[in-house]
């Protein structure tokens, strides 16, 4: 069989990056996509392809996904990981900071899946992780773009599952809590039960489990990888 692809997009550092990293190591071919230039390197680094543009531009996604096409000839995973949106008290957010938190938050992962998914109904096989957020059923005044953008996010991958679970092609969010790609406060400490943040690669062991094929009955899940803080939920 022909070697495993990936895309990442926004996988020029953070958790994107790491989930590069570990699916490159685990045997995939990567192409990524990054606004910030870092994203090509890392995949010329890793043996792969890389795009430098914007999970907000369907052109970029394109570009990324037909370069993919062109080639490796499949793609297997598509793992969208995102930036940073707007952060303001909840009701002095404008129309345009929630527009802004929709796009970098939830069109971000609806635009590449557009393209992606009929790749793999067509293979009849494939997997999508979205990377959210811990804080998208219990929600933070800290995040609040965030957090209700992803709420979102979780029923789009619930319906995605519906939709395409018969042609074996899957879609789990994953919701990390606090990550070492975050500035530490020991305040944030303190609120986890396991008393530390975690890592990305913590976060890109999961991905590249839910991609793999031990996770092939798994779909439509929401799975919080945040060290208890979201226990009761």
């Amino acid at each position: 069989m022909a070697d495993k692809v990936a895309i990442i997009t926004a996988g020029g550092s953070g958790m994107g990056a790491a989930a590069a990293r570990r699916l490159a190591k685990d045997g995939f071919k990567v192409a990524i996509l990054s606004s910030s230039g870092k994203g090509e390197a890392l995949a010329k680094e890793l043996g792969g392809i890389g795009v430098t543009g914007s999970n907000q531009s369907n052109d970029d996604i394109k570009r990324l996904v037909d370069a993919t096409m062109a080639t490796f000839g499949r793609v297997d995973a598509l793992v969208n990981s995102a930036g940073h949106g707007p952060r303001a008290p909840i009701i002095e957010i404008t129309d345009e900071q929630w527009h802004a938190g929709m796009d970098v938050y939830f069109l971000s992962a609806v635009r590449p899946t557009r393209l992606v998914a009929p790749i793999m109904v067509a293979q009849r096989a494939g997997a999508i992780v979205n990377i959210s957020t811990a804080w998208a059923f219990e929600p933070s005044a800290m995040f609040p773009t965030s957090a209700v953008a992803r709420a979102g996010l979780a029923a789009y991958a619930k319906i995605f599952a519906d939709t395409y679970a018969a042609d074996n092609v899957r879609m789990n969010n994953v919701l990390p809590g606090w990550i070492d790609s975050l500035p530490a406060t020991e305040e944030r400490r303190e609120s986890v039960p396991m008393r530390r943040y975690g890592s990305a690669d913590e976060i890109a062991a999961t991905v590249a489990f839910l991609v793999s094929e031990g996770a092939g009955y798994i779909t439509g899940q929401n799975i919080r990888v945040d060290g208890g803080l979201t226990r009761s939920v």
